[in-house]
């Protein structure tokens, strides 16, 4: 008698082979038969007109701190994500010396706008060192599985203390560094992540290792080829461009490890993005594994009155009202001489480029319920504007002030230069690149793409009308075996006999998902952004129903992916 039979469902393996009828046998966590499963099971579950795929695998997320305290780690476990990857973009909470916990805080607070009081509530600190970091991780209970990479950031302000941020590593401290790098890999690390932007930074500067020499990077190369795995993942202003090539050619080269670094259209450089697949191609012919990372959306702020950015939040009349709750906030600025004050001020900031972010009108658009992530350009509040004869702040103010001001406009920051998703297809469906970014748990009040591989079966494989569809077993393939495959998680992403049993029973006729919502459920009433989705009729982890019809069942198979184990 088998633990579990998924009777009848359309299997969609995640080889990208076509989808066909079969039953799904499990025991002890691993499915066993696909096919015909004659024998019964101790529990049997009816898939008659369902989607049998395997759990998702999310690459790119920052549950750093948030996976100390919340065992379910939404809203990714409700989007059927069932393996997360976190310690992106060179942030995170381990290794850690004793009293330098604030700084690593105010690190993921300033770079992934997760708050700050939200982290020193809900983390522990139960480790110095990477190693005890994961052995915590171990231990603690929790609905899905996470792997965790070693933060640049944490690490340099570890080892050099208060000059992470500006000097450069010396010998010795290079040494201690591929040291703990090795360490921590040989301990179960995944792979190892910088951030080498601008865009990121905290109060004290740009992050630990923005501008870190290629000396510095090849220390951590060698620690990385003598673990013997591990994959560098990195986020950069130049996009694998001419800056970055130098460096990260000889990191995969020193290492053997595969690279992955951040791409999409740039607004700034709107074709550029094609020399970098290009590139990707020619390192794969070479033999050198370069993956650039995309989306399947465009990274989008999501403007609201509750959020951590709108267009008229330096405002002086909005900043009068800025700490009111929000049904007083709305009340007021229904008031027409608050508002006619407001709408004749100018942004007061100093940052350029939160001036240009807060006002790019041919870029901002109602999300609207159910979302709209791909709107035509009449749909931005310039061109509403225009054809209405008014200015489009008193559009945008409008549009926040819908659903009792808890309305989110859409502001796409890259991949919308077109005003469409063609080169985002592009991007996704290129033989080199892997469907990541979606930053589950991080950017808690500006933006919430924790759905995207809800939104990859809803919009590319079924609701799309701007433009050519995917196929189903090509969006289920994406984002289990291609992700899967990066970093060698070779138990999982498929369906077959011998993998680990993370699987999804989707409705996908019924598949929804609903507009992001503010919520206040973080430590110390901390915000953030959710989205909620119906037709998951169930997702199990390693054979264990975790969730069913969108619930937590309260199952917690849940375990940390340790490299080479």
């Amino acid at each position: 008698m088998h633990d579990v039979v998924i009777r009848g469902g359309t299997v969609v393996d995640g080889t990208g082979a076509p989808s066909r009828t079969a039953d799904v046998a499990v025991d002890e966590g691993v499915i066993t038969e696909v096919g015909r499963v004659d024998e019964g099971a101790r529990r049997e579950i009816d898939a008659d007109g369902l989607l049998v795929t395997p759990g998702w695998v999310d690459i790119h997320t920052h549950y750093d701190g948030q996976v100390t305290w919340d065992p379910e780690l939404t809203p990714s476990s409700w989007h059927g994500v069932t393996t997360v990857v976190m310690g992106n973009c060179g942030v995170g909470f381990a290794p850690v010396q004793p009293g330098a916990e604030s700084f690593l805080i105010e690190l993921m607070e300033g770079v992934e706008d997760i708050p700050g009081t939200a982290l020193h509530e809900g983390i522990d600190w139960q480790w110095n060192s990477f190693p005890e970091y994961l052995d915590a991780l171990d231990a603690a209970p929790r609905a899905i599985d996470v792997a965790a990479q070693v933060p640049h950031a944490a690490l340099r302000a570890f080892v050099m203390g208060e000059r992470a941020h500006d000097e450069a590593a010396k010998g010795d401290e290079l040494t201690e560094m591929a040291a703990i790098t090795e360490a921590a890999l040989a301990a179960g690390a995944v792979g190892v992540s910088t951030s080498r932007t601008i865009l990121h930074s905290s109060r004290h500067g740009f992050v630990p290792g923005t501008n870190a020499p290629p000396d510095e990077l090849l220390a951590l190369a060698d620690a990385v080829a003598r673990a013997g795995h591990g994959v560098f993942e990195f986020v950069s202003d130049h996009q694998g461009g001419e800056g970055d090539r130098g460096w990260f050619l000889d990191f995969t080269r020193a290492s053997g490890a595969p690279v992955t670094y951040a791409l999409a259209q740039a607004p700034y450089a709107p074709v550029a993005y094609k020399d970098a697949l290009a590139a990707a191609e020619r390192d794969h012919a070479d033999g050198l594994p370069i993956v650039p990372q995309v989306s399947c959306r465009p990274t989008g702020m999501l403007f609201g009155l509750q959020s951590s950015l709108h267009p008229f939040i330096t405002h002086p009349t909005y900043r009068a009202m800025a700490d009111l709750g929000i049904d007083e906030r709305v009340a007021r600025l229904r008031q027409p001489d608050v508002r006619a004050a407001l709408l004749a001020e100018e942004p007061a900031t100093g940052s350029p480029v939160a001036r240009v972010l807060m006002s790019r009108w041919n870029q901002i658009f109602p999300l609207g319920d159910p979302p709209d992530y791909e709107p035509p350009a009449s749909q931005s509040a310039q061109a509403v504007a225009e054809r209405g004869g008014v200015r489009p702040e008193e559009i945008a103010l409008d549009w926040l002030l819908e659903r009792e001001g808890r309305a989110l406009l859409f502001a796409p920051l890259a991949s919308y230069v077109d005003y469409d998703f063609e080169a985002i297809r592009e991007l996704m469906t290129h033989p080199r690149t892997v469907l990541g970014l979606s930053d589950g748990g991080a950017h808690c009040g500006l933006i919430c793409d924790a759905s995207m591989p809800t939104f990859l079966l809803t919009h590319w494989a079924r609701d799309r009308t701007r433009g050519e569809r995917i196929a189903l077993e090509d969006a289920v393939r994406l984002q289990t075996s291609s992700t899967a495959a990066l970093y060698g998680f070779d138990d999982r992403g498929v369906i077959a006999a011998g993998k680990k049993a993370d699987l999804n029973l989707i409705d996908f006729d019924g598949l929804h998902l609903h507009a992001p919502q503010m919520v206040f459920d973080l430590p110390a009433g901390g915000r953030r952004l959710i989205q909620r989705v119906d037709g998951y009729i169930a997702t199990l982890v390693a054979g264990e129903v975790t969730f069913e019809q969108g619930e937590s069942t309260g199952a917690r198979p849940g375990r940390l992916v340790r490299a080479g184990a």
